[in-house]
């Protein structure tokens, strides 16, 4: 039975330069793939800021790999 690992990414909107951007998106995806990562969701969310109770527009990225 295969087994799998996963990975959240946080991505805020400052993270990809102030603003949603499919280019910048497009290259956190394919880091990760070089590792091995294959997407399985993309959520919009809230996500908590560093300063500060609210939070921001973001996105939460899981990835999955099978467990070697």
């Amino acid at each position: 039975m295969q087994r799998y690992t996963y990975k959240v990414v946080e991505v805020r909107e400052k993270l990809l330069g102030g603003k949603m951007s499919g280019d910048k998106l497009e290259k956190l995806l394919n880091d990760h793939a070089g590792d091995g990562w294959q997407l399985k969701a993309i959520t919009s969310a809230e996500v908590k800021g560093r300063v500060g109770p609210g939070g921001v527009d973001g996105l939460l990225v899981t990835f999955e790999r099978p467990v070697q």
